[in-house]
């Protein structure tokens, strides 16, 4: 006995077409749609132009304040050699790698670029002994200082700048996108309000 045939089913419907649907014609369509979904195109737009530059104002910008800046320490800060008035504190792991890269505050005492005996903290190794003689960086007031900007850290600081602004752009038009947002969904509400008030008469039924 043949079996019977299965009755056709409907083809599969096709998904909703939601992709750019601001911009086709339907009847659910009101006006602020189109005109939010252009505002977004357009802060993306500007979102996309604006990163590269603000990164290369930002960075230029900060690259030429920090430039300026270890120029003038260069020329205001100088080296002088200074001797521990006291001894450096031990490691707890006396030559480990963390050993080699911590410095403990110390007092030291040098004679600054007037020739007046000074005393100041510094940072030294770990485990000098009193006497021992290291170099301090000072301005012209005889006060210790951090060595000048080395060009890494002027790269380094403009980068940093840089990244930023790069960040700071998306953001911006995040909230730029978010204000409009919320201005065109309180004249939805306001348009939907006067709507119902010219349509609620109409359902209403009289005794």
């Amino acid at each position: 006995m043949a079996r019977a045939v299965p009755p056709a089913e409907p083809p599969p419907e096709e998904p909703p077409r939601v992709l750019l649907w601001r911009w086709r014609r339907n009847p659910l369509r009101r006006r602020a749609d189109l005109v939010q979904g252009w505002i977004a195109a357009g802060l993306f737009l500007t979102v996309l132009a604006g990163i590269p530059t603000a990164m290369f104002l930002a960075g230029d910008t900060a690259y030429h304040h920090y430039d300026r800046t270890a120029r003038h320490q260069a020329a205001t800060r100088y080296t002088l050699p200074a001797v521990l008035v006291r001894d450096a504190p031990r490691h707890p792991e006396p030559g480990s790698h963390e050993a080699k890269k911590a410095r403990y505050p110390v007092t030291v005492r040098f004679t600054d670029p007037h020739g007046r005996s000074r005393t100041a903290r510094a940072y030294v190794r770990p485990s000098l002994p009193a006497g021992s003689e290291i170099r301090v960086w000072v301005d012209t007031a005889g006060e210790v200082t951090d060595p000048p900007l080395t060009a890494e850290q002027v790269r380094n600081h403009s980068m940093g700048w840089a990244l930023v602004a790069a960040l700071t752009v998306p953001l911006i038009g995040a909230t730029a996108y978010g204000y409009a947002n919320h201005r065109l969904e309180r004249h939805n509400l306001a348009q939907w309000d006067k709507a119902w008030a010219r349509t609620a008469p109409r359902w209403t039924i009289s005794p």
